[in-house]
């Protein structure tokens, strides 16, 4: 279910690529998020390995989580995984390397959605395995498509595999049969979608209570009390510019200190080479392309970018890291979709204001 352009790219690439293998992470700080990922892509392949990463983050939160039970009933490999130990990532690599070889055999839990739902599934699912398409797999998953009506994603599913959808006689009747169906029960065909995802939200909250255990209940509650202020009607825009014009203004005086002191260092050295030059006679033509033209321009472009740089990029890192930079694109979310955006450019276009 994508929205944005690089979702629909790294959709495609799973459903139509024929993998060896896909790699599912998630974070395991907030795992029952990430589980509807897991789901919707253990619909389109079998060969799939879930990694939960971010142990030690979630160790530091008191977040234990069952990985034999979350194999067990994902019914695909699972590993846990901090990114700087190595250990944990061999054996990730391991895992990897079972499926691709088919060593590892996986027998994914597939997502049960009402019966209503499943009933016009299985007669779109009966029609479309009987036709000659490339992943034979994907049957299942294209009914889904086509009775939650996703028209963009039905295009991608006939030019990659090369199944007529729209104009097929017999998929045309059992859609008609779908529509009396879910207009027999009340639902509405634009609300499918909204349905199926309430299905998988549900399936991942379960598995969530199932899986993970909470040593300390209220271990985000510091963040809780963060987001009313920081992301809040009457505060959240304020401390937000307050935020950034801080950054700025850092940015720019501490850029002047250390840009002055390469100006000087620069130009000493200019004095030297040209001393140099004028005792092996380089002529003054050669001495001004090379001085005039190309060093003083190397260097001018350094003293002024590189100290800025040097402090903006890492106090925005730190921001990011204290989950500041969300919250700036949550606040932001409205302001950008009326300028026909996405929350996502906010932090693009904070990067090019300032740059």
């Amino acid at each position: 279910m994508s929205n944005s352009e690089e979702e629909k790219i790294a959709r495609n690439q799973i459903c139509f690529s024929k993998s060896d293998a896909t790699l599912v992470i998630l974070d395991a700080t907030c795992l029952e998020r990430s589980l509807n990922l897991a789901y919707q892509i253990l619909e389109i392949t079998n060969r799939v390995v879930i990694c939960v990463n971010l142990l030690d983050e979630a160790e530091k939160k008191g977040i234990h989580i069952d990985f034999e039970e979350l194999e067990r009933i994902l019914g695909v490999p699972v590993v846990g995984t901090i990114a700087k130990k190595k250990k944990t990532l061999k054996n990730l690599l391991e895992k990897v390397i079972d499926v691709c070889e088919k060593k590892s055999q996986t027998q994914p839990k597939r997502i049960t959605y009402p019966p209503v739902i499943e009933e016009c599934v299985e007669k779109i699912e009966k029609k479309i395995a009987k036709k000659d398409i490339k992943n034979k797999e994907l049957s299942r998953w294209i009914a889904l498509k086509v009775v939650d009506g996703d028209k963009e994603i039905i295009e991608d599913i006939e030019k990659n595999l090369e199944i007529n959808l729209n104009e097929n006689e017999e998929l045309k009747e059992e859609n008609e049969e779908v529509e009396d169906i879910l207009k027999h029960n009340g639902i509405e065909r634009n609300k499918i979608k909204d349905i199926m995802i309430s299905n998988i939200i549900f399936m991942s909250e379960n598995l969530f209570k199932d899986i993970v255990e909470l040593k300390n209940k209220d271990y985000n509650k510091r963040d809780k009390r963060i987001d009313r202020i920081l992301t809040s009607k009457i505060f959240g825009i304020p401390i937000m510019l307050m935020f950034l014009g801080l950054i700025l203004w850092i940015t720019i005086v501490g850029a002047n200190y250390p840009s002055n002191l390469l100006s000087q260092l620069f130009g000493e050295i200019q004095e030297k080479i040209v001393y140099g030059f004028n005792i092996i006679n380089v002529p003054d033509w050669l001495t001004s392309l090379l001085i005039d033209g190309i060093y003083r321009t190397v260097t001018w472009i350094i003293a002024v970018m590189l100290p800025p740089m040097a402090i903006f990029f890492p106090l925005f890192t730190i921001l990011e890291d204290l989950g500041f930079l969300p919250r700036i694109a949550f606040n932001l979310d409205k302001l950008f979709k009326k300028a026909g955006s996405t929350r996502k450019a906010s932090f693009n276009n904070v990067y090019g204001i300032w740059l």
